[in-house]
Formats: structure tokens, C-alpha cells, sequence
């Protein structure tokens, strides 16, 4: 179990640097950088983060919606890998920059997110 806490530590301080490198100044991040207070997940501010989350999981990137402005992404350690950390961070750029996330198509929130 220390190996799996561990390595969900790396995962998501990977996260956060390369969102922090990346996409300086788009997101606040929530979660605690203080290992003894995070969990295996990352919280995002964003006032869109909602059709962010929908562009993203339309593009493969599972991550969740919470209100009023959250995406949260989860991080599982036993079969997730750095290179998908990578990749997501990499689609989160493309999404932010090519701006699909404003789609009228997210103004209206579905039930479930």
C-alpha cells in the first residue's frame, strides 16, 4: 500500500506541474499540494469548467464536474500511467486553447455530469 500511496502522490504532483507549467493563471487549483492532506485526486477552478469536462470527456479524459465550478480528475494508481497524466494535460491544453468548451451546447447543464 505504501507503493500505491506513493505513486498516487507522483501522479498527481505530476498533474498540477504540468497543468501549473502549461496553463498558467487558467485554473486555481483546490486540492491541498501538502502530501499529508490530498487524496488521489485533483480539483480544478474554472468559472467553465463544466463544458470543459464535457470537452474533455468526449475526447477520453475522464474527469468530473462539481458545482459551481470544479473539475475534478482522479487519479487511480494501479493502472494509471504518467504518460496518460502527459496526454490528458496535453488534450486539457488543446481544449483550453481552442476554446470548444464555450459550445453553446454547455450553457445548459445536463443532470448528471
Amino acid at each position: 500500500m505504501i507503493q500505491v500511496r506513493a505513486k498516487s502522490l507522483q501522479l498527481t504532483d505530476l498533474f498540477i506541474e504540468l497543468v501549473d507549467a502549461r496553463l498558467p493563471d487558467i485554473f486555481e487549483i483546490v486540492t491541498p499540494r501538502d502530501h499529508t492532506k490530498r487524496g488521489s485526486q485533483v480539483a480544478l477552478r474554472h468559472p467553465e469548467s463544466y463544458g470543459i469536462i464535457q470537452v474533455l470527456l468526449q475526447r477520453g479524459v475522464i474527469g468530473d464536474f462539481r458545482d459551481p465550478d470544479i473539475a475534478r480528475f482522479g487519479f487511480t494508481p494501479l493502472y494509471l500511467r504518467f504518460v496518460d497524466v502527459f496526454d490528458a494535460v496535453e488534450i486539457l491544453v488543446d481544449v483550453i486553447e481552442g476554446g470548444s468548451y464555450r459550445d453553446a451546447r454547455f450553457a445548459v447543464r445536463n443532470a448528471v455530469t
